[in-house]
């Protein structure tokens, strides 16, 4: 395993690790998760650089764009959340009371 591999898999499993570990708020969830998307593009990108494939590309740019629709939804029901409920812990939220 190359070191930069191996930088981008250590990301991907930290940020993977703060989103089971710390789930106190609902901002901190988004930024693990917003740290996950962050590794797998950089991943990607650097994955079809070393390819030199020019249609593998497209993948990482895809990657992306999902990635910012999900932080902007993330980010809509944080508000909607802190209006509803008066804080965004994620221990306040109840699917049962839907």
């Amino acid at each position: 395993m190359t070191p930069t591999h191996f930088t981008f898999s250590t990301a991907f499993l930290l940020a993977l690790a703060g989103l089971a570990f710390h789930r106190t708020h609902l901002l901190s969830a988004l930024l693990c998760l917003e740290g996950m998307m962050l590794s797998l593009f950089l991943a990607l990108s650097l994955e079809s650089l070393e390819l030199t494939s020019t249609s593998f590309s497209a993948s990482a740019l895809l990657l992306l764009a999902f990635s910012a629709c999900e932080a902007s939804a993330g980010l809509a029901l944080l508000v909607a959340t802190a209006r509803t409920h008066g804080s965004d812990h994620l221990h306040t939220l109840n699917l049962l009371q839907c």
